[in-house]
């Protein structure tokens, strides 16, 4: 009755929600809706992409029921998007994990005990094992674990399970970074800070939309007045339409607007030869490879103006510190890695290195991916060391206390190549955490097929019902961002702190209990976690670990990272820097290569592994939208969000759609060689050059995902996401 009445009164107007609207007074945040005035602020760094903002947890009775940015923090200043604002909303989503879940022999999940889940785990990989051999399993994790959590896991999986078939979704979005980085300067590590978007005269931004995947970063550039903004895209994007200068280049053709900026530089005399002969190697056969890359020939493959590339390289040329920042629509490529190289070439042919404003910077994906890259084991041995160096496996040995012969001496599989072997059988057992790959992954109809072969499948997620973990034999449920304590790393190599706000919900537990749990049943929790049961405690062997590595934490604290705001490594103990002032790498002009000189690499342009024709005359392009994250575990569930962007759709240029008879509103069906999407609606926009449609890759139920192709970079691994030929038909 009261409902009814309550209902009623709102349908008359007579009830307005006053308490339910009414606002209050808080004391650290003043006026503010009154439900979310919180009894007390909890202080933590976001849980989604790499920028690493500082923010409040409002918690109210045990529940989050707020956020707020922190005013104090360097990188956000209080500013966070829109994500970032409903973040608290994801801990309480209502398909949260609670219960350790076991598959039964009718395929239906059944409640089970944590001591029975981790007796199954161990159990199940141990006997895939003995019967196969220690790679018969395989892991893939995230870039959204802590990275007391990722140092944990590497040597638990590395060295407790044995196994070399180990590798994260990171893959999927910054490996070509990782390699390129080491290619060209021996080491992975961004050498630049945000505050060179702040400080650099001239901003080149490369395939990176950042007014959508990192608005914060265009809070830092906007500070910038003095500015000049040129950006590379296939698509108009939101940042695009920012420039100064808006370079609409084909698909897949940076390289060669690379090349061509680089032949008109040298032509003109602009190199910096003294830092050329000083700190880099390579540069006359560089020179030689550039000879063809006229602007004539770079307008031909790239469809710019010989024109506007002179200009573009000449701009770059005279500017006095020049920044040059990229994501995925360089990383999501058969030639990322090396499209890395040429931009570091350019970088170091100018001497634009090592110092505040000028840089060739990496935007990082996930929150934490910087974390997992340096502390993981899995594209490199922890501290950037290299698998396949004896020293380096002897240090490791030395400090953990093992035998060097158990350290593996060589990467194991990449993430795409997991998932081959489990094709060809050679893996039987797989645990995934914190990860989604059956809406993440290219070619999805290939890798269902795949993961069906599976012997036993353990998905460990903060989250079920989700796809992947519907088709698990076994759910760990873990703690999320909010719910437990570390650190992240952002794409500035800042080290901020993590804290835990309220308690997980049901059973869920922390991924680094999880992980103990595992070592002990195992057998292996002595040996390789002596004493360990907090986070903190891996934190200070990881301190140890990174001690006089380019990924420095050995004068970091948990209570020194927490006071700044972060620390950006490296940070010593002997560090006398001024920790709250920006710190480019490789200042001295010294790199992390046998000869501390950098390498300068002769890249060609190549085609893509696919290209349009008559039966598939469409080039597809995906990307984000600010409102989502990833496949939508998280903002699917939440209403503030979804209700902003609540189905995918397809950008189709207007004389395109005319040629096809399309109409804005319409649904289509897109296809590829591999798959289709079977209903999405079309929008009809000059953001998309005609020939090209874009696809947001967020929604599992119009999955972009069923269309791209399974071709990899060959030195990073990482997927070609950015260009499939599709074709698209009208629905009746």
């Amino acid at each position: 009755m009261k409902k009814f009445l309550n209902s009623t009164k709102k349908r008359l107007g007579i009830d307005i929600q006053k308490e339910k609207y009414a606002y209050d007074v808080d004391e650290q945040f003043g006026y503010m809706a009154k439900a979310k005035i919180p009894d007390h602020w909890v202080s933590t760094t976001c849980g989604y992409c790499s920028v690493g903002c500082g923010m409040f947890i409002g918690v109210k009775k045990g529940k989050p029921v707020s956020v707020r940015g922190n005013p104090d923090h360097p990188v956000n200043e209080g500013r966070l998007c829109p994500k970032g604002l409903a973040e608290h909303y994801a801990i309480t989503a209502p398909n949260r994990a609670k219960w350790p879940l076991l598959k039964g022999g009718k395929g239906k999940f059944q409640k089970v005990t944590w001591e029975a889940a981790l007796q199954t785990l161990v159990e199940k990989f141990r006997s895939i094992q003995s019967r196969y051999g220690p790679d018969a399993l395989g892991v893939i994790s995230t870039g959204q674990l802590v990275t007391e959590e990722f140092y944990t896991l590497g040597k638990l999986v590395r060295l407790g399970f044995r196994t070399n078939n180990y590798d994260g979704n990171t893959t999927l979005c910054m490996a070509s970074a990782v390699s390129g980085y080491k290619r060209s300067f021996g080491s992975d590590g961004p050498p630049g800070n945000y505050e060179d978007l702040e400080k650099a005269d001239l901003v080149f931004l490369i395939g990176a939309n950042i007014a959508d995947n990192h608005p914060i970063l265009c809070y830092r550039l906007e500070k910038n007045r003095k500015k000049i903004v040129i950006v590379a895209d296939p698509r108009v994007t939101k940042t695009a339409m920012m420039a100064d200068i808006f370079l609409p280049l084909k698909p897949r053709t940076d390289i060669a607007l690379l090349n061509g900026i680089m032949h008109v530089i040298i032509k003109a005399g602009k190199a910096n030869q003294a830092y050329i002969e000083k700190h880099t190697q390579g540069f006359e056969e560089l020179c030689k490879h550039l000879e063809k890359y006229t602007p004539d020939y770079v307008s031909e493959i790239t469809g710019l103006s010989a024109r506007q590339i002179r200009k573009v390289a000449m701009l770059y040329a005279q500017a006095k510190a020049p920044f040059i920042g990229w994501t995925m629509g360089v990383n999501h490529s058969t030639q990322g890695t090396v499209t890395v190289n040429t931009i570091c070439n350019l970088a170091l042919i100018t001497g634009n290195v090592g110092r505040i404003g000028a840089s060739p910077f990496s935007i990082t994906g996930q929150c934490n991916a910087m974390g997992t890259r340096e502390s993981g084991f899995a594209s490199s041995l922890p501290g950037y060391r290299k698998f396949e160096d004896p020293g380096h496996r002897a240090e490791l040995a030395a400090l953990w206390g093992v035998e060097q012969e158990i350290i593996p001496s060589s990467r194991g599989l990449a993430y795409p190549d997991i998932i081959e072997a489990v094709l060809s059988k050679k893996i039987k057992g797989l645990w995934i955490i914190a990860t989604n790959p059956l809406v993440s992954f290219p070619n999805q109809n290939y890798l269902l097929e795949v993961l069906e072969r599976l012997e036993f499948l353990v998905v460990q997620d903060g989250y079920h019902p989700i796809p992947t973990s519907e088709i698990a034999n076994l759910v760990l449920p873990a703690a999320v961002w909010g719910e437990k304590e570390g650190t992240y790393t952002n794409s500035e190599r800042r080290v901020s702190k993590v804290n835990k706000a309220v308690e997980p919900p049901g059973e869920a537990k922390s991924d680094f209990d999880i992980f103990l749990s595992i070592a002990k049943e195992l057998g292996v929790s002595e040996r390789l976690f002596p004493g360990w049961t907090k986070p903190e405690h891996a934190f200070e062997e990881w301190k140890k670990v990174s001690a006089d590595r380019l990924c420095d934490y050995s004068g970091m604290s948990y209570e020194l990272i927490e006071k700044l705001g972060g620390i950006q490594w490296p940070y010593g103990e002997k560090t006398t820097r001024d920790p709250r002032k920006s710190h480019p790498l490789y200042q001295d002009g010294v790199f992390q290569t046998q000869d501390g000189r950098a390498k300068l690499w002769v890249v060609e342009n190549e085609a893509p592994p696919e290209t349009p024709n008559e039966e598939y005359p469409f080039w597809l392009n995906t990307g984000r939208t600010v409102e989502h994250w990833h496949t939508r575990t998280k903002t699917g569930q939440i209403p503030l969000l979804n209700n902003l962007s609540p189905e995918a759709w397809v950008e189709m240029n207007a004389r395109d759609a005319a040629k096809l008879k399309f109409q804005h509103g319409d649904y289509v069906r897109v296809e590829s060689r591999r798959g289709k999407i079977s209903h999405i609606v079309l929008r009809v926009t000059e953001t998309v050059a005609p020939g090209q449609i874009f696809i947001p890759f967020h929604y599992a139920e119009a999955n972009a995902n069923n269309l791209t192709v399974s071709m990899c970079d060959p030195y990073s691994r990482e997927p070609n996401y950015k260009q499939a030929a599709v074709r698209v038909y009208k629905l009746e």
